[in-house]
């Protein structure tokens, strides 16, 4: 960061490189959300669709978990649909591998001294893949239209109180008040993204997406394939591969398969247990780093007895998280009593659950909080997906700890729709699941905390954490701003809103042929800077 004339504080691709010290993001958004069909997308198909004699040699062929549940990258919540279009649309900035915002279709910005008024100079001669030329006006529409239409990532920008083209290249966000993450929260996964206004208005979005990115849509084959191929024109310079085409391969084995054959390049439908495998393979590498993901339980306050707090907090000592990370992840998930993995410099401290505590004495500390709250023994109700079958795996093991201390859990095994309805009428006990794509504190808590919060789904309210996610979304200072989170995110954890399991690894596995491909914390699959080099 430089000071400009004028007092204001301006970031550019010139100079120190690094763009803003604050980071965040949603979640896309939230990662319940994440993959919503489940389709199985089978063997033949779809590995004929990716690996076909009709493919150049210098396609990239990849296989994910799941098939996108839509194109239109500002509806979808699916993380199946973010690691496709990640490719095809660009945002106005994004974070880099070390989760910093960097300019992307705005190279560069300025922030007014009194940090309300941000002004976005948008690069010159970006063009969409339809041929038509990138403007402020097209930036406006896209936020506009995920504000007025209440899209799933309208909660991102509620800071926000005007966005106006001042001209063709610069575009001027006017926040209510200061907002230190306000990158991060236009930056990020596609939810985020720059659209083309004739291709929302034709309805051609859902179909066939015009994105400005490094690659452009091709075709799909539902429940098999989508090809995507390298746009000549991209402001970022060519990719270096023809394309790429996804295939849907929902069996871990099958994809592993067809990685060690050499009939896919590229997966991150990996079953733990195989990891060991494909690391001894001498022709693949195996990428994994801790993500920015975490897994949680959550209880509803509005069902008894999970309104009260020594209930909850009984739950809590009773789970054996390190037993859990290593069943769902064989040594590659972390556990963690708060949602920040230990990388992430927002990370606080936390071991209420686990201090000093052999299991032995965490279930009895556990059965004197149900003494004290009159119950010896009890039933639950813990809903899961099998849409994410970690869930269910995760609940097996959740019950027989549970069983310790006296509370029957009943698995509820769900498809992720009908997980999704009973969550948003209330009707569960208590349910598993997680959320991906966080970056910046106010992603891990404040729609999940908040009193107010958009994703508060366990009815919680705490008017001390309220305050103090308040003014984290305000204060300006980076070392104030981590106090302030590590005091709300304890509180959350006391209250056990949140009964936090374990931060997942991100790992993939792909072709040694592969080059130029990094694996991140957040999950944002890029091929951009891809090559292959086919022996």
């Amino acid at each position: 960061m430089t000071d400009s004339p004028g007092g204001s504080a301006s970031w550019s691709t010139q100079g120190a490189g690094r763009v803003n010290g604050s980071s965040r993001l949603n979640r896309r958004t939230f990662f319940k959300a994440a993959g919503v069909t489940g389709t199985a997308l089978l063997g033949a198909s779809a590995l004929a669709a990716c690996g076909g004699s009709s493919v150049s040699p210098n396609t990239l062929r990849v296989a994910i978990a799941g098939e996108p549940d839509q194109l239109d990258p500002q509806k979808s919540s699916s993380y199946f649909t973010f690691e496709v279009l990640e490719n095809v649309f660009d945002t106005l900035v994004e974070p880099d591998e070390n989760l910093q915002m960097q300019p992307s279709l705005a190279e560069s910005w300025e922030v007014s001294t009194d940090a309300r008024q941000w002004t976005f100079l948008l690069r010159p001669g970006v063009t969409f893949h339809n041929g038509d030329p990138l403007t402020a006006a097209d930036v406006e529409y896209s936020f506009r239209r995920i504000l007025d239409e209440e899209l799933s990532n309208a909660w991102k920008l509620e800071a926000i109180e005007t966005i106006t083209a001042l001209d063709d290249r610069r575009v001027q966000f006017t926040v209510r008040e200061p907002t230190p993450n306000l990158l991060t929260n236009i930056g990020g996964f596609k939810g985020l993204a720059i659209v083309n206004r004739r291709n929302v208005e034709s309805g051609a979005i859902a179909t066939k997406p015009v994105g400005t990115g490094p690659f452009s849509f091709v075709s799909r084959s539902p429940g098999a394939s989508i090809v995507l191929k390298s746009n000549p024109h991209y402001w970022g310079g060519p990719p270096a591969i023809d394309g790429v085409n996804y295939s849907f391969i929902s069996q871990g084995t099958t994809a592993v398969s067809a990685l060690r054959s050499g009939e896919i390049d590229w997966t991150d439908a990996i079953p733990a247990q195989q990891l060991s495998i494909l690391s001894r393979d001498d022709t693949l590498e195996v990428g994994t780093v801790v993500a920015n993901d975490y897994w949680y339980i959550t209880m509803n306050f509005d069902a008894k007895p999970f309104e009260d707090t020594r209930v909850r907090q009984a739950v809590a000592y009773a789970i054996d998280r390190q037993s859990i990370a290593q069943v769902v992840g064989y040594g590659t998930a972390t556990p963690n009593e708060l949602a920040i993995p230990s990388t992430s410099p927002w990370f606080a401290p936390y071991d209420r659950y686990t201090a000093n505590l052999d299991r032995a004495q965490a279930v009895d500390k556990a059965k004197s909080l149900l003494r004290q709250s009159g119950i010896r023994s009890m039933d639950m109700r813990l809903m899961v997906t099998t849409e994410y079958p970690e869930t269910v795996t995760a609940a097996q093991v959740i019950a027989s700890n549970l069983s310790d201390i006296g509370i029957t859990v009943k698995i509820e095994q769900l498809d992720f729709g009908a997980w999704l309805d009973r969550q948003a009428a209330g009707d569960f006990d208590a349910l598993l699941l997680g959320w991906l794509g966080n970056i910046d504190p106010d992603d891990f808590y404040y729609a999940q905390h908040h009193s107010d919060g958009t994703s508060n789904a366990q009815k919680y309210s705490n008017p001390q954490v309220d305050a103090l996610l308040d003014r984290g979304r305000t204060e300006l200072d980076v070392n104030a701003r981590k106090g302030i989170y590590a005091d709300a995110a304890g509180r959350i954890a006391d209250d056990v809103s949140y009964l936090y399991l374990y931060n997942p690894s991100a790992t993939q596995a792909f072709s040694k042929e592969l080059h130029g491909y990094t694996v991140r914390s957040d999950k944002a699959v890029r091929f951009r800077s891809a090559r292959l080099e086919r022996s």
